[in-house]
């Protein structure tokens, strides 16, 4: 018993370490393609691994014909690195300045690649206003922030009337849904499908592999 608390705590340490070196993205984007075979062997389970939300993302993009990307969570780049070739325009807004930071510095290659730092609520007017076009949003839940802290859960809702209001028809990919549970003052998934489509009613959303699609009604 006490040799698996030690080398848990000994993979963690590793792993704090490994955070701080510019090859953790790498490491990270490796781990994926294992990640997803656990998860098909495991019975396709709620929360869906890094390479189906890839996979939702472009065909999303695809489907719709959107040149942009927005995302809120940059965290270690991942999504923006998998999609930099996808699209001719991506926004990541990232809240923790350390992270924005290597993900800018990770990403100072790439002209059409933007990072944002700051929160998403106050970041995301402004992201707004650089659109040409209808794009595609890729948001993180919002209610939980970095390392699992309970976060602002006005968060969402903000984010999601912002972009709704906007003058360009966006599709919008909310990940984790799981964590709309509607508890301790969190709407639960109907809640917000039910508001979003009461006040946009050209609009349908559902839930599937625990990602909320947020698109027009056809």
């Amino acid at each position: 018993m006490l040799g698996d608390y030690f080398a848990e705590d000994t993979l963690k340490a590793l792993r704090r370490l490994l955070q701080r070196t510019p090859v953790y993205g790498a490491y990270k984007a490796l781990g994926h393609y294992p990640d997803y075979w656990y998860w098909i062997l495991r019975g396709r389970p709620a929360r869906s691994p890094h390479l189906l939300k890839q996979k939702v993302v472009r065909e999303y993009g695809e489907k719709f014909g959107l040149k942009t990307l927005v995302e809120t969570g940059t965290y270690y780049g991942e999504m923006v690195a998998a999609m930099k070739n996808r699209f001719d325009r991506i926004y990541s807004i990232e809240f923790v300045p350390a992270l924005a930071e290597r993900a800018s510095k990770k990403f100072a290659r790439h002209p059409h690649i933007r990072i944002f730092c700051g929160d998403s609520r106050v970041v995301m007017s402004e992201v707004l206003a650089l659109l040409q076009g209808p794009a595609l949003f890729w948001l993180d839940a919002g209610y939980y922030g970095w390392v699992g802290m309970q976060g602002d859960q006005q968060r969402l809702s903000a984010e999601l009337e912002m972009i709704l209001s906007h003058s360009y028809p966006h599709i919008i990919l909310l990940d984790d849904a799981r964590g709309l549970t509607g508890q301790n003052g969190i709407p639960s998934v109907n809640d917000v499908k039910s508001h979003i489509e009461s006040k946009f009613p050209q609009r349908s959303v559902e839930v599937q592999f625990d990602i909320m699609r947020i698109t027009l009604r056809g």
